[in-house]
């Protein structure tokens, strides 16, 4: 015999179950209202990847949960931002050479007209320092950087900031520069076989090595070139930097020399002022506030924890000509470092 069910106690479950329903439907809804922030960086593997997918999370948590942000991997960083100028995203990968080259319509950008806002100085995270390796089987052959001059090299990704640095290097010293384009997995496989004479190798910060590098060291024995002192002489005299780098701060073996020699170079994450100022300013406030554990989680960032605002002015510095995003001027206008011979994007 069946049980009836008294006449209150369904109307109560219908109510709840109608509720549960209207809850769920207006989940997509609310989905569907997230603003969208793509983060155009280089390719997988590069370094500049690995930050961006790292730091998805603190950004979306830094705009309440109104923006969903996805990364985009591009060939470079030179094609991630025309990616975003063109309207394909709202974040781009960059570095000082590279916004050099931008505001001067050269190498890459030679004719280039954006479709949308142009990029302005919106956040510079860590510095890399450009440097050069070898299989340690052939570190005979190589005792200064003009041994690799019309050699095969792969100076990394044909468009990489460290491929222009390594440009901008060899214009200094007068080498000729011949690049050998391979993929970052076949990085060991071509210097065991002599595909290439040596690889462009990077630290970020003296403290991380790219995932393929990585890869590359547990492979294979290397061995790092150092500059000879006069190659040194003529980078400092045409106004660039010689760092140097602890290689147990950043190899897990010997690679050589007992201090490393490198190029450096400031890499950051710039937008366009179709960005809002205040989605750029909190960005940069949760930045800021975070940056001691973000340095925990990853060495690169130890720079910019030690003096997050100075790094900023760094990167403004390095192309004082370029404007600046407004949320990044109103940040560094509340800490005293805004510098009115700057100009502020409009």
């Amino acid at each position: 015999m069946l049980r009836k069910v008294p006449h209150t106690r369904f109307i109560a479950t219908a109510a709840a179950l109608a509720g549960v329903l209207a809850l769920s439907a207006m989940a997509p809804a609310q989905a569907q209202e997230r603003k969208s922030l793509r983060w155009a960086t280089s390719a997988v593997g590069s370094y500049g990847y690995q930050i961006a997918a790292s730091m998805t999370r603190i950004v979306e948590e830094a705009l309440g949960g109104q923006y969903t942000v996805t990364v985009q991997p591009y060939a470079s960083p030179t094609v991630a931002m025309k990616a975003v100028m063109d309207g394909n995203g709202e974040i781009a990968y960059t570095a000082d050479i590279g916004m050099t080259q931008f505001h001067e319509r050269v190498g890459g950008f030679k004719d280039y007209k954006p479709k949308m806002p142009e990029l302005a100085h919106t956040w510079y995270s860590y510095p890399m320092e450009s440097m050069m390796a070898v299989a340690a089987k052939d570190a005979g052959k190589f005792r200064c950087w003009k041994d690799f001059s019309g050699k095969p090299v792969f100076y990394t990704n044909a468009g990489f900031m460290n491929w222009l640095n390594w440009q901008r290097i060899y214009k200094v010293l007068g080498y000729e520069f011949k690049h050998v384009q391979i993929d970052l997995k076949s990085n060991g496989d071509a210097m065991e076989s002599g595909t290439i004479a040596g690889s462009a190798t990077y630290t970020t910060a003296g403290k991380s090595l790219a995932s393929y590098w990585k890869e590359t060291e547990v492979r294979m024995d290397i061995r790092v070139v150092n500059p000879c002192p006069d190659e040194v002489a003529k980078i400092k005299a045409a106004g660039l930097a010689v760092v140097e780098v602890d290689p147990k701060g950043a190899f897990s073996k010997s690679v050589g020399p007992a201090v490393l020699q490198g190029v450096p170079i400031l890499f950051g994450y710039n937008m366009g002022t179709n960005i809002p100022e205040d989605v750029v300013y909190k960005m940069l406030a949760s930045f800021y506030k975070n940056k001691d554990s973000l340095a925990q989680t990853e060495p690169g960032f130890t720079p910019m924890a030690k003096d997050f605002v100075g790094m900023q002015v760094a990167g403004i510095s390095a192309n004082s000509d370029i404007p600046v995003h407004p949320g990044l001027a109103r940040f560094l206008r509340e800490h005293k470092a805004w510098n009115n011979k700057w100009k502020v994007a409009k």
